[in-house]
């Protein structure tokens, strides 16, 4: 990234849940009330590769656009897909994933690291750091589109924030000690349950 000319963005969350209430969550996040702009979900591929479990899963999300926006996009509102790839290590407690859109790259090109991990001082906590880096090819409006896509990310990362918090809360209604699991491998039956903290 050494030569990247668009936006940077890092910041660092702490959700007030442990490791494994949060990565359970991560996997049933949608849909949930902050998300509606979430259309749909679907997982390619899941497989344990060295007892770590690697994922891929497709979604379909959708933004209004604002006036000045439609001038690159016909129609007021445009569907992007979304690709996330995402690697949970139970032994060393991380679960990163990275997400970036695969249409309108020419417009804009999101690319998102997400790392959660157990709050070095507060083991019944977990921080969430994200790094963003937004990019636009468009000749002559690729910074204004480019401030745009990062004012609209901080905006979305206070959503989704919420809605992790409301599926957490959601599934300490039913069993909040239950043992957690990882999602079944795609064409297995393997399942690996999550260590507790």
């Amino acid at each position: 990234m050494a030569s990247f000319q668009g936006k940077f963005y890092s910041s660092v969350h702490t959700v007030k849940n442990r490791w494994d209430q949060v990565t359970t969550a991560l996997w049933k996040r949608y849909p949930n009330p902050m998300a509606k702009h979430v259309l749909w979900e679907d997982t390619i591929s899941r497989e344990l590769d060295d007892g770590k479990l690697k994922s891929k899963r497709l979604f379909g999300k959708t933004n209004r656009l604002p006036q000045w926006g439609k001038r690159f996009v016909s129609g007021s509102t445009t569907e992007a897909v979304v690709l996330e790839e995402s690697i949970v290590d139970p032994d060393e407690e991380t679960f990163v994933t990275y997400t970036r859109n695969l249409n309108m790259t020419r417009i804009m090109s999101v690319e998102e690291k997400c790392t959660y991990y157990p709050n070095p001082e507060n083991k019944e906590w977990t921080c969430c750091k994200r790094q963003v880096w937004i990019n636009s090819n468009v000749y002559g409006f690729s910074k204004a589109l480019q401030a745009f896509g990062l004012m609209r990310f901080k905006d979305n990362i206070k959503k989704a924030q919420k809605g992790l918090e409301y599926v957490i809360e959601k599934m300490n209604e039913g069993t909040p000690n239950a043992p957690q699991v990882l999602p079944s491998v795609v064409g297995s039956s393997v399942r690996k349950t999550m260590p507790t903290v």
